[in-house]
């Protein structure tokens, strides 16, 4: 039993099995939804990309903290009047520096699924080594101070020292609880045995801080983690766009390379089709006629006219498909001269002349005097307007009207227009009509069977013409054909020049 999917070289290349394809996309989807939704909702599934960028960060800012410790350290040996911070900022550059070392070895490494959540808890313990030199600065005390402004000088460092490691740490999760955990226990165990407004309110106030850079700071890890995921995403559909554009690309190139083998094979086989062709139609010609003698059977009479209207029905045929696969492989050559659209029309009315009678069809011609000639293909033209008559005889109905005009059009071209009064063409139905073997529902029940490759052929011929073919048409109102030849191709007379008198030579003159 079949599975769906092909397994051929060409199907290799373009998979034309719908099912296999959308089961493909389908699951492609579905699992960059579920990557977006999971990481949204906090998944590890981007933990190595927000570790790299963490670390990336860290080593960017990296004389952030120092300067900053450094200069806590010198306000508050004038503040004290003591080196007693020395020690402290001494040990606290020490583990700033632990955790730079741990950052540039993991720039170093390469970072995989696997080895994330073990960077990830040792860059947790850089901070909270960092925490445990933030909890000796608020064990540290000011006796020669007086008043309150040590306290005022010990809240502020604590506050940037919160906000310092919080943006510093946003891609770090629980970064900033882990490293001011201690710091938050040491003023708490201050204001517990004090118990002074001051330490409470210091507490309160360290603890808000970190509650809120913590809330900030795990949006701004979620916004990234966002950002990562619709990365991703792009990445992902820009891949398969890339993909699909390659498939289609191929899919388009042998499409053309069949289309063109197609045409050629066409345009080469003229001669191979029409010879046994004219040999039914002579055959069968000769038969009917009688010319070698009577026949014995007057059927095999109407057979022989049946054979022969049968090969001239396929003659025709073969020549609309051989000339329109002549103009798609490019080998339909055009012999181009001077002519006049005006006798070329007249020539063709009186060509369907005889079909319009039969169906009481009236001709009416209106036709601007004195148009120049234009240069094109004769043969070409008079197989244009021949088709479009054709089908304004073949679709108007008894007692109807068709009227021929030829002008100028506004750009200084010329225009054969060719309206009738029959049944029309739906809208929708135009691009069918226009098609190479389509034909209108109602024409198709109201007139003979055609082949549909009129109109296809006129606008190539006119397109190798540089020209142009205009349908208009309405339901129950008729249809309206134009064919516009362009200005260029219309040979404009030149008035006589004048006869001047012509110039003496001049005398040279030798110093």
């Amino acid at each position: 039993m079949s599975s769906g999917v092909s397994t051929s070289t060409d199907k290799i290349i373009v998979d034309k099995s719908r099912h296999h394809r959308n089961k493909a996309v389908s699951k492609a989807v579905r699992a960059t939804r579920e990557r977006l939704q999971s990481s949204a909702n906090g998944s590890h599934a981007f933990d190595h990309d927000a570790l790299a960028l963490h670390v990336n960060n860290m080593l960017q800012s990296a004389l952030i903290l120092p300067f900053f410790i450094v200069l806590v350290a010198a306000v508050g040996t004038y503040i004290t009047g003591n080196s007693s911070l020395l020690p402290w900022a001494l040990f606290t550059l020490a583990a700033h520096s632990l955790n730079l070392l741990l950052a540039r070895r993991a720039s170093k490494t390469e970072l995989t699924a696997l080895n994330t959540q073990r960077w990830q808890r040792m860059f947790i313990f850089g901070q909270f080594l960092m925490g445990a030199c933030w909890a000796t600065f608020a064990f540290s005390e000011c006796a020669v101070c007086g008043g309150d402004g040590y306290y005022f000088y010990k809240g502020a460092v604590l506050l940037i020292a919160i906000s310092i490691t919080a943006m510093s740490n946003v891609l770090l999760r629980m970064a900033v609880i882990v490293a001011f955990l201690l710091p938050m226990l040491s003023l708490g165990l201050i204001a517990l045995d004090s118990r002074n407004v001051f330490d409470v309110g210091l507490l309160g106030l360290c603890a808000t801080a970190v509650l809120f850079f913590h809330y900030v700071s795990n949006r701004f890890y979620r916004s990234n983690l966002t950002l990562m995921s619709y990365q991703s995403e792009k990445d992902d559909l820009i891949a398969e766009l890339e993909v699909a554009k390659s498939v289609s690309d191929e899919a388009r190139r042998r499409a053309e390379e069949a289309n063109l083998a197609k045409s050629r094979f066409l345009a080469s086989m003229s001669h191979e089709l029409r010879t046994p062709l004219n040999a039914i139609l002579g055959f069968s010609e000769v038969m009917s006629s009688e010319v070698l003698g009577p026949m014995g059977n007057g059927t095999y009479r109407e057979y022989a006219g049946d054979i022969h209207r049968s090969g001239q029905h396929l003659l025709n045929l073969i020549n609309e498909i051989l000339d329109l696969s002549r103009i798609e492989a490019g080998r339909y050559e055009l012999n181009e001269e001077a002519l006049s659209l005006l006798e070329i029309a007249e020539d063709c009315i009186g060509m369907v002349q005889l079909r319009a009678r039969a169906k009481n069809i009236s001709i009416h011609q209106q036709f601007e005097p004195n148009l120049p000639q234009v240069w094109a293909d004769e043969k070409s033209m008079r197989q244009v307007l021949l088709n479009l008559l054709s089908n304004a005889v073949k679709f108007t109905s008894q007692g109807g009207e068709v009227t021929v005009k030829v002008g100028w059009t506004a750009g200084g071209g010329q225009y054969v227009a060719i309206k009738d009064n029959g049944p029309g063409i739906a809208e929708d139905e135009i691009p069918v009509v226009l098609s190479a073997f389509g034909q209108g529902s109602i024409a198709i029940k109201s007139a003979e069977q055609g082949t549909g490759l009129g109109l296809p052929i006129v606008q190539a011929i006119l397109a190798k013409h540089d020209g142009q073919f205009i349908l208009r048409s309405k339901l129950r109102e008729g249809t309206e054909v134009i064919a516009i030849l362009p200005a260029t191709r219309v040979l404009q007379s030149l008035p006589a020049v004048a006869a001047t008198r012509a110039v003496e030579p001049r005398r040279k003159s030798f110093a």
